[in-house]
């Protein structure tokens, strides 16, 4: 099994649809591509980023689609061969199956473009988890985060206290998912992060998990799109709700929304930009993702939203929030103050056991 280096990932810390209303006039109508994304404040942050940017310089429009994680869309279009996705926001897990079972096409880092001072991409990005069919991108992560109104005085702190009904009562949300729900419930049992992956490679690991979740499961609100969390925070329909860290961060920089990131436990992830096997705009996909895998457009959406870039080059330009001035290098998910129990999510683990363990999570949701 595959590990990342977690020397690198320290030196690393320390730094719907819609047609985007920039394509230029004289743009033409046959030149666009569909990007797809996960939505809300991570969608617009990358559109202000880096999407309204390669509109302008090239002339190709993008129409932004979205959905939420898996491969089941992009299965059925490239075995229909009516592939209307060009270029995907995937997660690593989903990146390497769907590399396997042959839904996407190689990405060759030799054709991405070199960071300021000349260096070539292949030495420039971070020495983090390869997907041979994935352009690295960001560095992101699932944590918990609660509502402070709603803890006056003692304030979770741990993982084990998102468990703690007794000590902190009230509704938790959760993905509707596996993912992430299984590192958690290990961790909140008091499995060491560095251990998760060994214990769930076992079936005592698996039940483990699966009883730990069953203590909080008649008081989960599941949700399945990553801007459902902060909202259901905001409106107190649960005092804490497992999210992505971006998502938290915007609702607490834009929106003033009293919410709070509890790092401990958090599971530390990369995120990819690949492109569907079969697209009829093979080149024109190619040029978006060479584009959204630039030393600028990953250092840009650092001053959107808090997730991390994988270049080198671009975390020595992360700098302040755009629109608050807030610096932005404490909210990254990989700051070293925020990482010292993390679980880093093992995408080969996940390609492996992934259709299993939705089987199995479906399962016990309805028993």
């Amino acid at each position: 099994m595959k590990t990342i280096k977690t020397s690198v990932l320290l030196c690393a810390a320390w730094t719907s649809t819609m047609m985007l209303s920039t394509v230029p006039v004289n743009a033409q109508e046959d030149q666009f591509i569909t990007v797809v994304s996960w939505g809300g404040s991570y969608a617009r942050s990358s559109v202000k980023a880096y999407h309204e940017r390669f509109v302008e310089e090239t002339g190709i429009q993008i129409k932004l689609d979205e959905y939420n994680g898996g491969l089941a869309q992009v299965r059925a279009q490239v075995e229909t061969g009516n592939v209307s996705w060009d270029v995907v926001d995937m997660e690593a897990g989903d990146a390497l199956l769907g590399c396997d079972e042959g839904l996407l096409e190689t990405v060759d880092y030799e054709t991405l473009p070199p960071a300021p001072d000349g260096t070539p991409a292949t030495q420039d990005f971070l020495d983090v988890y390869d997907v041979e069919c994935g352009a690295k991108n960001l560095v992101y992560s699932t944590v918990y985060a609660y509502n402070d109104t709603r803890f006056p005085e003692q304030k979770p702190a741990t993982m084990a206290d998102f468990f703690d009904l007794e000590k902190f009562p009230g509704r938790r949300g959760m993905r509707r998912a596996p993912n992430a729900n299984l590192e958690f419930a290990l961790v909140a049992d008091g499995v060491p992060s560095a251990r998760v992956y060994e214990l769930l490679s076992t079936e005592e690991g698996i039940a483990r998990a699966f009883r730990k979740l069953d203590t909080v499961k008649n008081q989960v609100v599941w949700w399945e799109a990553g801007a459902q969390p902060p909202q259901m925070l905001a409106d107190g329909e649960v005092v804490m709700s497992t999210a992505y860290n971006g998502r938290i961060f915007n609702a607490w920089a834009l929106e003033n929304q009293p919410l709070t990131i509890v790092w401990d436990g958090q599971l530390l992830a990369f995120g990819y930009q690949v492109i569907v096997a079969g697209t009829p705009k093979l080149e024109l996909a190619r040029q978006f993702v060479a584009f959204a895998t630039s030393t600028e457009s990953l250092a840009n959406l650092t001053r959107y939203i808090s997730y991390g870039p994988l270049r080198h080059s671009s975390l020595a330009l992360v700098d302040k929030h755009l629109e608050t001035g807030i610096d932005m290098e404490p909210h990254l998910p990989n700051a070293p103050q925020n990482i010292s129990n993390a679980v880093l999510e093992d995408p080969e683990w996940w390609a492996d056991n992934q259709d299993e363990m939705n089987e199995r999570f479906a399962a016990w949701l309805v028993k």
